[in-house]
């Protein structure tokens, strides 16, 4: 089962409750307030759960900052052209009221204007639109004063929120008003897509990892610190020689650690360079291999400690704790397919150099500069650029003399198309 925590006014709660049947494999858990503002209190009260569903907006903006601290999705109900016509529909069949009458609110004005202009309506209601108002600056002060002085003046007879808690206001002042209605159509297909998202993120959290480290020969291998960093990890090492160990997690244990400082921490305890490699696979044996590859990149940089990651689809993430630029080892675009076998490149380095190119401002490089990037010797870069020189995919377009003696430096521009 998919539990998933609404967030919503007691209304919003009896509309979904009432729809949820018709889902197979969820479970509501309802966290009900009586102002929007009160979401993210109660986002840091949830219980365990899959996804975190929204009344609408307000919540979903209120709640910004204990929202992003959540690893699980969250998903909000838009109100958008289908609930608007869907509301005047209403109004107009049950109130006989004109849509030049009436005084809306809501997030998107443009929404109320598609609805009119699809089907042929020249007047136009009086429409408030608070997005700009959103998250700091909301007041729901001026939303009631927005319709209250409308109908005082007598310009508008009815009022249409998407505001609960400013419905039950105008409900007190004696103003004729009705909440948006949230079609039945719009909530089942939201329902949907929290639990879509839910599995989506159950599946990619629940990928099996390894994670496999290596110490220099001259390192003593201290095996508490090894179970401390395991239990992070909720595994266990396995030796598979003196100096080597592997464990299997999952990726979002991973993808946990990567998220805080727990990592870094982790390698300050050696006195000498370690190099850990984190795998992703469908499989424990996949998750190895690739493992085995991100540590071989981690025992490159033989100053320091750190760590890379390779995820089942080739991509290189690292090195942790210090950076984490991504780079792809499997070459699969034709374009790159051809230029990898003319020029005989490795694609981890076609990746690199598309990605030292997205990452600058200027087109135009030095090998010096490609270099630091690579992170390998200058010899190595400049063998690199000729390969790509002599087949057209670089060209040197330029000279600058950095110095007063020695050679000048060659100006290049990549000639490989940047996003693929």
């Amino acid at each position: 089962m998919i539990k998933i925590a609404v967030i919503g006014s007691a209304d919003f709660i009896e509309q979904i409750l009432s729809v949820a049947p018709q889902i197979t494999g969820i479970e509501i858990e309802p966290y009900v307030y009586a102002h929007p503002q009160e979401a993210a209190e109660l986002v840091r009260h949830l219980k365990p759960c899959d996804v975190v569903f929204f009344a609408g907006a307000l919540p979903y903006y209120f709640s910004k900052e204990t929202r992003e601290q959540l690893p699980i999705p969250t998903v909000f109900l838009e109100q958008d052209e289908m609930a608007v016509a869907s509301s005047l529909l209403s109004i107009l069949y049950h109130k006989n009221i004109q849509p030049e009458r009436i005084s809306i609110d809501l997030v998107d004005s443009s929404f109320v204007e598609n609805v009119l202009m699809d089907v042929g309506i020249d007047c136009a209601p009086h429409v408030m639109d608070y997005k700009e108002m959103l998250p700091n600056k909301f007041d729901i002060a001026k939303i009631i004063d927005f319709h209250h002085s409308r109908f005082q003046s007598g310009v508008v007879d009815f009022a249409l929120t998407s505001v609960h808690a400013v419905y039950d206001k105008l409900q007190e002042l004696g103003i004729p008003s009705m909440r948006m209605l949230n079609p039945k159509k719009s909530l089942i297909r939201s329902l949907q897509d929290a639990k879509t998202k839910a599995e989506l993120a159950k599946r990619h959290s629940s990928t099996v990892a390894a994670c496999y480290i290596s110490f220099p020969s001259s390192h003593d291998v201290p095996i508490d610190n090894l179970d401390v960093f395991a239990r992070k990890l909720n595994g266990s090492f396995q030796q598979i020689d003196e100096r080597s160990f592997i464990l299997y997690s999952t990726r979002g244990d991973i993808e946990a650690l990567m998220e805080t400082n727990a990592f870094r921490d982790y390698l300050l305890n050696w006195k000498e360079p370690i190099s850990v490699g984190f795998g992703y696979g469908d499989t424990a044996a996949e998750a190895e291999q690739n493992a085995k590859i991100a540590q071989s990149f981690a025992a490159n940089h033989e100053t320091e400690s750190c760590g890379y990651i390779l995820t089942e689809e080739k991509k290189l993430l690292g090195p942790f704790p210090k950076e984490s630029k991504v780079q792809s080892l499997k070459n699969d675009h034709p374009e790159l397919l051809k230029i990898a076998k003319e020029t005989k490149l490795s694609p981890a380095n076609l990746s690199k150099i598309i990605q030292f190119s997205r990452s600058r401002q200027s087109l135009q490089f030095t090998a010096a500069d490609l270099s630091d990037y690579l992170q390998v010797t200058r010899r190595s870069t400049e063998r690199i650029l000729k390969k790509l020189v002599d087949h057209g995919y670089v060209k040197i377009i330029g000279e600058e003399m950095p110095y007063q003696q020695g050679r000048p430096r060659a100006i290049y521009e990549l000639n490989i198309p940047i996003y693929y």
